[in-house]
């Protein structure tokens, strides 16, 4: 069987559910292996969020080896939610993450099948399909157990510790360049109305004690952000909610790259705690499993951080999940809204528990 160097110049990009064509699949299958032919192609879902994600059946010639179930990103047909993440430039970033990072992150994910993006046009990113190798998908909302959550903190850990510095290489620069800026511009100029509705909508999910602090980190959002950035340096998900992990053997893996970037490592720890344990296992176990998160750390050679300084760093992290989830309710249509007000209480009992707003006060 010969296989061909992947044409990166071929077409792949799609914007409506009727561009996957047995023609379209082809053109993928030809970057692995000239001699597969495609003979039918399947849409099994779709999904409309912050994306849409497709599943595809493709019936093909080819080896075991490809896969013959597909995952699709394109981006959203919802055009409130394509609005938001057009400018961004969400989809161009986890189609560059794939395409030129993803195979130095030990950490679990889909094989990259295909990626393409046009600056105007959009952007295409096709993966394996997690189903095809077993593996369960996580749900937005669902609470783990503390033996999965001890798994992704030690995941996280070993992948943090392998971007170690990474501010230091220009390789990544990219992730702190111009996108990056805009989104966080767009982020301060929008966070001031997103938490007001967001918090008018949320309801009893956050107690009315919360508000006035929220509002403030609200109004204060770029200088807070700027100390929330002021740690040590490495590669990050930032959006580590359970919905954006699938399980095979009782590990993790991580999905959805789109928020990718480069930033203190304790904010994936925070933001993965808050919306993912139930407030009374959290409660319990948060200080051992961030001492599992240090001693990693320390195992993989990162610079060892002193416990009480990543206690008060993760409880100023806390802000940020409280605001994601917050402002997802507010722009609506980017995810199921009982996943997501559960993670909204998840999220606001957690930094009430810990005062995290107070944490804030050196920014």
């Amino acid at each position: 069987m010969q296989y061909a160097i992947a044409d990166h110049h071929s077409d792949i990009m799609v914007n409506r559910l009727h561009d996957f064509t047995v023609t379209w699949a082809q053109r993928i299958v030809k970057r692995h292996c000239l001699e597969t032919r495609v003979k039918n192609i399947e849409l099994i879902s779709a999904d409309v969020g912050t994306t849409t994600r497709v599943r595809l059946a493709v019936d093909h010639d080819g080896p075991e080896s490809l896969p013959r179930r597909w995952f699709v990103k394109i981006p959203s047909l919802a055009w409130r939610a394509r609005l938001i993440t057009a400018l961004p430039r969400l989809l161009h970033v986890e189609t560059r993450f794939y395409r030129d990072i993803a195979h130095a992150v030990p950490l679990a994910r889909p094989a990259l099948l295909a990626a393409q993006s046009r600056f105007g046009k959009g952007a295409t990113l096709v993966l394996s399909d997690i189903a095809e190798s077993g593996a369960l998908p996580g749900r937005a909302g669902e609470a783990l157990t503390l033996p999965q959550a001890a798994a992704v903190v030690e995941q996280l850990a070993r992948f943090h510790a392998a971007f170690w510095g990474i501010h230091h290489d220009r390789n990544y620069r990219w992730l702190g360049g111009p996108i990056r800026r805009l989104e966080d511009t767009l982020g301060t100029l929008m966070a001031v109305p997103l938490m007001q509705l967001g918090l008018e909508k949320a309801a009893g999910a956050v107690p009315a004690r919360l508000h006035r602090a929220a509002l403030h980190y609200a109004r204060h959002r770029r200088r807070i952000m700027q100390f929330l950035n002021g740690g040590t340096q490495t590669l990050i998900h930032r959006d580590c909610h359970p919905g954006n992990f699938f399980w095979s053997d009782s590990q993790p893996g991580f999905l959805d790259w789109q928020l990718v970037r480069i930033g203190e490592g304790v904010a994936d720890i925070a933001y993965f705690l808050a919306t993912a344990l139930e407030p009374e296992l959290r409660q319990a176990h948060e200080r051992p499993l961030l001492d599992l998160y240090r001693q990693t750390l320390a195992a993989h050679k990162a610079a060892e951080t002193a416990p009480d300084l990543l206690w008060q760093r993760y409880r100023a992290h806390l802000s940020y999940p409280f605001e994601a989830m917050v402002a997802t309710l507010a722009i609506g249509g980017m995810m199921e809204e009982n996943a997501n007000l559960e993670m909204i209480r998840r999220a606001a009992c957690a930094i009430s528990d810990l005062d995290g707003f107070e944490a804030l006060a050196e920014a």
